[in-house]
């Protein structure tokens, strides 16, 4: 068993999440590919008060990102849309890892709503026969007052259950619009679509998760996925037992994580800039709130799903990372109409051994967030800690 200590673990951690430097994957639409191969996946959300979850994630680590970069990474068809633990961009070579998830849905596993198989062969149909198509090109039924609130219409659950079930891909968007074709016109000459085995699947994930995340629990690689535990142990134990991976322990943390010698070697020996890094509520490195809690002691939940009476920090806090460590979180909205970046509730919860450049680095990162979001000017309106409220000002541009 390794030991590591929680300032290695973090910095670890940061590492492999590309949150160590300024732009460590490069630029343009290379730089794109480069992040989502190391990362797995980039979630997609659609809330939008600042830019999209998938946007502001690539942006965190590609301070040059377009959109239109990724847009054409997935019509180069070198990325694709599938559900990951969530709806999600991954690289296209991994297209083959999604199908054990495809086959069960499409043998019967309930993914959201019971398939109507009649409207999904006239969507099939009609896709197959004319072309790309989004929901929004299918007629609406007459609404009857039970879809009032929250019916879809049939074409659009079709297209979806389609789509999950791997008969259709999203050939690109339309806006934020999904443009389906069939799987067939989509998916690449020379891509690997045979489903794999049982221990390759296992494999990937094990391997996966390392390669992004530095250590993980057996947990933590099985996250929102159903039916694996068993075979993913078993798995984590052969490749224990082959030295291809190993075990790690953390001080003061009772969890047994897994790594590789590989990752070790190369990653801790990175320094990590004392940068500030403004998370998505999506990030790769939050999304799993337990695992950020016993890494990195910090207790992180999104609030836009809680009762707005309950809310402690705000609607769409953002988790401020300076270095290897979470100091606190502030709650954006991109005013697009006036260009202003609204900071509606800034929170440090973290004493700072040097808040001058603390203020320095944030002033400069919201500053930054600000253009991305196509605003001029930042607008602080509430800060627990009046001085580093004052010293944020200063240095704004």
């Amino acid at each position: 068993m390794i030991e590591l200590s929680a300032a290695q673990a973090r910095r670890l951690v940061v590492v492999c999440q590309g949150l160590h430097r300024a732009n460590p994957f490069g630029r343009s639409e290379a730089g794109v590919l480069r992040c989502i191969d190391q990362l797995g996946y980039i979630q997609i959300d659609t809330i939008s008060v600042i830019k999209r979850a998938h946007q502001h994630t690539f942006w965190t680590r590609l301070p040059s990102f377009q959109d239109g970069e990724l847009d054409q990474a997935q019509r180069d068809r070198k990325v694709f849309e599938y559900w990951s633990h969530a709806a999600a961009y991954l690289p296209m070579h991994d297209f083959r890892y999604c199908l054990p998830y495809m086959h069960a849905i499409a043998s019967g596993q309930k993914h959201w709503r019971k398939p109507d198989k009649k409207m999904m062969a006239s969507v099939m149909r009609r896709i197959r026969q004319d072309g790309p198509a989004r929901a929004r090109d299918f007629d609406s039924p007459p609404k009857r007052p039970a879809d009032f609130w929250g019916g879809s219409k049939p074409a659009k659950v079709a297209l979806e259950q389609l789509f999950i079930e791997g008969e259709l891909m999203v050939s690109h968007r339309d806006g934020f619009q999904k443009v389906f074709d069939l799987t067939e016109r989509v998916l690449p000459a020379g891509v690997d679509s045979t489903k794999p085995s049982s221990e390759e699947f296992y494999r990937y994930l094990i391997l996966r998760t390392i390669r992004a995340q530095g250590i993980a629990t057996e947990a933590e690689m099985g996250y929102l996925r159903k039916g694996i535990k068993a075979g993913l142990r078993d798995q984590l134990q052969a490749m224990l037992a082959d030295g291809e991976i190993v075990s790690v322990q953390v001080e003061e943390n009772p969890n047994v994580y897994y790594s590789s010698q590989d990752v070790l070697d190369s990653a801790l020996s990175v320094r990590v800039a004392k940068k500030v890094h403004l998370l998505s509520p999506f990030d790769n490195l939050v999304i799993q709130r337990k695992r950020v809690s016993q890494l990195f002691r910090f207790d992180y939940q999104i609030e836009c799903y809680v009762t707005e009476s309950k809310r402690q920090h705000g609607y769409f806090c953002l988790p401020i990372l300076f270095g290897d460590q979470f100091v606190g979180r502030l709650d954006p909205k991109a005013d697009r109409q006036n260009r202003v970046l609204l900071v509606r509730n800034l929170v440090i919860e973290k004493t700072l051994a040097d808040p001058e450049r603390f203020a320095r680095e944030l002033s400069a990162k919201l500053n930054l967030l600000a253009v991305f979001n196509d605003c001029e000017t930042v607008s602080i309106e509430q800060c627990n800690v009046k001085k580093i409220a004052a010293a944020v000002k200063r240095h704004f541009n």
